[in-house]
């Protein structure tokens, strides 16, 4: 079976994503689209960046001039790193947006929808 496109990928993950949050008010949806969208790139990103750093390692031979090679951290490793982080960070804040009880697959008292559509994003 041949892997997906990275752009199908991307799409994918975020058609994954759009459906948790569906049911948000639409102040809040709108807010919620532009992280979907950096979320779902990101998402891909890092599988890729993973699948490079499992077959090349998180650390390269260098050397430079006439210096004896030594080991030093790639490049691919750091970008992992700094975009999971903010991966991370990004998902949280989308997780913030449900209704608790969404979040925790229970069903709503109503009370955090109240609150939401009164105070607003």
């Amino acid at each position: 079976m041949a892997r997906k496109t990275k752009e199908n990928r991307i799409k994918a993950e975020k058609n994954r994503l759009e459906t948790l949050y569906d049911d948000l008010p639409e102040s809040r949806h709108k807010l919620a689209a532009g992280l979907i969208e950096r979320a779902a790139f990101m998402r891909v990103e890092l599988e890729d960046l993973e699948e490079d750093i499992r077959l090349n390692g998180w650390a390269e031979m260098f050397s430079q001039g006439n210096q004896e090679p030594y080991p030093r951290a790639r490049p691919q490793g750091q970008a992992y790193n700094t975009m999971n982080a903010n991966y991370q960070k990004i998902i949280h804040k989308l997780d913030s947006m449900l209704p608790k009880a969404a979040a925790a697959g229970e069903e709503s008292d109503g009370f955090d929808e109240f609150v939401c559509e009164r105070d607003g994003p």
